[in-house]
């Protein structure tokens, strides 16, 4: 007669440890459940449970061209945004690993303020400023604004894989021939590629979600869609801003899958 298998005792802190997770899990889903529930509801308001399943809203939400044109908007700047990001976070993140720059700690500090600094504030001081100097509220003046508010991100991410980064393998190069720009171009950007693409990752959300910022910059028929979604819902509230909401989380669910085909989620997550 065979033994009967060995069964684990019962662990009493794992247990906790798993149900305190699940509730975690639970209470981060919860909201993103109830959008859609609320999206996906043909009735103008939420109910419990659905009495049924429409894509009403959805229609609604591509049907309207203010939604559309706001939509398009925040993408196009959601874009620039990440490509200068990348650029000036990424630079930035260079000449602080690696420049033995005097005060490097305090320029660190000053360069991730914007994260520290509510961002109505951050907004205003620059409808202040674009204002005094005249130039009123241009959309390169929003883009500039979102990548402001964006590129403490890519720093921060770069950062921490410079900092883990082996520069033996830059003097390796060097010592075989390579030129400085081979070197950066096939052996440095390589390596802390992760770190920029994570950081482009949350320049790119984090300006597509932007409204503190973007209420005191845009102009009408010129307003990014989380300033268009505000102004629609003081006026009327229904399935339309859910949709509306399950479209943004889409997108950004995109962009992470964009990331993992790129360069895999492992990377991402060891940031």
């Amino acid at each position: 007669m065979s033994a009967p298998p060995n069964r684990r005792p019962f662990d009493p802190g794992r247990a906790a440890y798993l149900a305190l997770n699940g509730l975690l899990l639970a209470f981060l889903l919860a909201p993103i459940a109830i959008i859609l529930i609320f999206a996906l509801n043909p009735t103008p308001y939420i109910s419990f449970p659905p009495v049924g399943v429409s894509l009403r809203w959805f229609e609604k939400f591509f049907g309207n061209s203010e939604f559309m044109d706001a939509l398009v908007l925040s993408l196009w700047v959601a874009c620039c945004v990440l490509v200068l990001s990348v650029l000036v976070g990424g630079a930035c993140a260079l000449a602080l690993a690696r420049g033995n720059l005097p005060g490097r700690s305090a320029l660190t500090a000053f360069f991730m303020s914007p994260l520290m600094l509510p961002a109505i504030l951050t907004g205003l001081a620059l409808f202040q400023s674009y204002l005094l100097a005249g130039v009123g509220r241009p959309i390169w003046g929003l883009i500039l604004a979102h990548t402001l508010v964006a590129v403490p991100y890519v720093i921060r991410t770069t950062l921490a894989v410079l900092y883990n980064f082996d520069r033996r393998i830059e003097e390796a190069a060097s010592v075989l021939g390579a030129s400085p720009v081979r070197v950066f171009f096939e052996v440095t950007l390589p390596l802390i590629r992760p770190g920029v693409f994570a950081g482009g990752v949350f320049a790119f959300i984090v300006s597509f979600d932007q409204f503190p910022v973007s209420l005191f910059l845009v102009v009408p028929k010129g307003e990014t869609l989380p300033v268009v979604l505000f102004n629609y819902m003081k006026f009327d509230l229904d399935g339309a801003i859910a949709a509306a909401s399950m479209v943004s989380i889409l997108l950004a669910l995109t962009v992470v899958l964009v990331l993992e085909r790129l360069i895999g989620l492992k990377a991402y997550v060891k940031l």
